[in-house]
């Protein structure tokens, strides 16, 4: 008997199906990445708390500092931090699903299974390194005695859906675009980098005046104030807004997923 699988030019209910019946492999695929990302290094895991921790102490001496930037009556070091864990969480899922199909390439072209299993497990990693960096956010909380209160907590799984949603949409979309045009692992760091100043991360988004309605077309600046206000009480949650962000970051998972599955049937011919 022969079987042919072929995949779908579009996705249905059954695809979540599927992706349920390949949970071990997802949970494989999750453990492999984040044991071969700290392989043979000295201090491990550890570098998720380094690069947001530098990256802050930079920003603090620089923006903070010499630029005097303003913080909301917020200390900057705190400030920026609380907008780096949520900002950091975005960039590096997002890059690293625009290239999870060229970095499993063996695999894709030799066994089957569902290929939007690779840019959710490569998302995952991600929460990982959000959770252990959030400590050095919690040290930095009672050391300024910011206490959050139970809203701002509760808050945290929205926030962070919401910012899965955008940078799973988005990378999707990219993922299957980098299959055929490698462009993309070029253009996408270039593209993270202007992002970040267009979003709320070392500025508060009152500085940007009566134009501060154009942060808001990015999605991640409701997100970005949403965390600083739940967890710092700096201002009331601005609930419209997170509301419009999470509308747009649904819009922009589904479109993804749409266009990922579309193109799925070419990627282990090109890829």
């Amino acid at each position: 008997m022969l079987t042919i699988i072929k995949p779908k030019k579009t996705f249905n209910w059954n695809d979540f199906r599927e992706i349920w019946q390949y949970k071990e492999l997802l949970y494989f695929l999750t453990w492999r990445d984040i044991k071969v990302r700290y392989k043979q290094t000295a201090i491990g895991i550890l570098w998720a708390l380094f690069q947001p921790f530098m990256t802050m102490v930079v920003f603090t001496i620089f923006f903070g500092g010499f630029a005097k930037m303003p913080s909301d009556g917020i200390p900057y070091p705190i400030f920026v931090y609380s907008g780096l864990l949520f900002w950091q969480f975005f960039s590096a899922s997002l890059t690293d699903v625009s290239n999870c199909l060229i970095s499993n390439k063996g695999i894709i072209t030799k066994v089957y299974f569902p290929r939007i299993i690779l840019p959710i497990s490569s998302t995952v990693t991600k929460f990982v390194d959000f959770f252990i960096a959030s400590t050095i956010l919690v040290g930095m909380m009672i050391y300024y005695q910011y206490t959050p209160n139970l809203i701002g907590l509760l808050i945290i799984p929205l926030l962070l859906l919401i910012t899965f949603m955008a940078s799973v949409g988005g990378g999707l979309f990219l993922a299957s675009i980098n299959v055929k045009y490698r462009d993309v692992r070029y253009v996408l760091p270039f593209f993270i980098s202007m992002m970040m100043f267009i979003t709320p991360v070392i500025y508060p988004a009152s500085i940007v005046g009566k134009y501060s309605w154009l942060l808001a077309l990015n999605p991640m600046t409701g997100v970005i104030k949403a965390s600083r206000a739940a967890l710092l009480g700096n201002a009331p949650i601005n609930w419209e807004l997170l509301a419009i962000s999470g509308i747009a970051c649904l819009i922009l998972l589904l479109v993804g997923f749409y266009f990922f599955k579309k193109t799925e049937r070419y990627f282990a011919d090109i890829v």
